[in-house]
């Protein structure tokens, strides 16, 4: 017969000092004090499952005493900027003058700017979102085929990691809806990670980013689109640039196209040689629909690109792992 005695010292001792007291209720210990039960002769299981649910109580006791205590607790803080003493003086626990800007960051910056100049707003995409604002509102009908192109990582409770930025497009629409009406239009820029199930090469993370832009007005067309995306390109290359597009499939967006630019002589490009840079197009009825926007009345057009690969083309990079790998040789050649 199990020692209930001894299992309920270990997992009281356990609760004491658990952060979370309520994993202790489902430990496997405490779980396989029932299954003994059935096993048992049959004069027995009456005594040993009164003893069980007697040490059920004490311990369901002991977690909200636990819990209470844990939120009573008083919060120490890390002052990480305060001296501590090395040998001979003080110096202070990080350096500020020893940190530099990761890449990215000031990449992503960069990006900020020249959509800011053009008269978009920039805006902060959400690191976990669910299934209605990842494919919803973007026209993915249920079980639809084009879901598999974004594969991406699902939590217990049905929440998505973002396998991209347009899950910020019903957002961006609902909230400049009013401004629409009110004879405006709108113009915004989203920003972030998204993460994808991905098989990790040269070319492939699980955790990237990307900028999604966002246009909606009385007039908008096509070629306003592509202005705004070879300005853009243009400016932050420093550059002029050839562009083209060519047909492709998005569900948000018809007709949808995929823009490239013929790589520049500058940045080891030659001649007919082109990078697809981003996809775009201008937005589907049923997205504006979606965001109760009048597609008689109103269109758009949108496009999401990945900021690595921006970066990766400006100076030269191999492998998109470096951005995450933290080696100090890497990021040291932009100091």
């Amino acid at each position: 017969m199990q020692n209930i005695k001894d299992i309920s010292e270990q997992l009281l001792q356990q609760i004491a000092v658990s952060n979370t007291p309520q994993d202790v209720l489902k430990a496997a210990e405490f779980r396989q004090l029932y299954s003994v039960i059935k096993k048992l002769p049959s004069e027995e299981r009456g005594e040993y499952g009164k003893r069980v649910n007697e040490l059920k109580v004490m311990l369901e006791s002991a977690v909200k005493l636990r819990e209470s205590e844990l939120e009573n607790a008083t919060v120490e803080y890390i002052d990480v900027t305060a001296p501590w003493n090395i040998n001979m003086g003080l110096i202070s626990l990080l350096p500020s003058e020893l940190g530099s800007e990761h890449p990215l960051t000031s990449e992503i910056n960069t990006v900020i700017n020249i959509f800011t100049r053009m008269g978009f707003e920039a805006i902060e995409s959400r690191q976990i979102d669910d299934d209605h604002h990842m494919f919803g509102t973007l026209n993915f009908p249920v079980n639809h085929p084009a879901r598999d192109g974004y594969d991406t990582f699902h939590t217990e409770e049905g929440f998505i990691s973002p396998a991209h930025t347009s899950t910020m497009q019903n957002r961006i629409l609902v909230n400049g809806k009013a401004k629409l009406e009110s004879g405006g239009q709108i113009g915004v820029v989203a920003l972030g990670r998204c993460f994808r199930n991905e098989d990790i090469d040269a070319t492939h993370e699980h955790t990237f980013h990307q900028y999604e832009g966002v246009f909606v007005s009385e007039t908008a067309t096509l070629g306003q689109m592509l202005g705004v995306l070879r300005s853009f390109f243009e400016s932050y290359y420093g550059q002029s640039l050839k562009v083209k597009t060519q047909p492709s499939y998005f569900p948000f967006v018809e007709p949808g196209l995929e823009f490239a630019i013929e790589r520049p002589a500058s940045l080891g490009g030659k001649p007919g040689e082109w990078l697809e840079m981003l996809g775009c197009g201008m937005i589907h009825p049923n997205v504006l629909k979606a965001a109760d926007i009048d597609p008689n009345k109103y269109r758009g057009f949108a496009w999401g690109g990945g900021i690595e690969r921006l970066v990766m083309l400006k100076y030269g990079i191999e492998d998109i792992r470096h951005f995450e790998s933290g080696k100090l040789q890497f990021l040291r050649k932009f100091v």
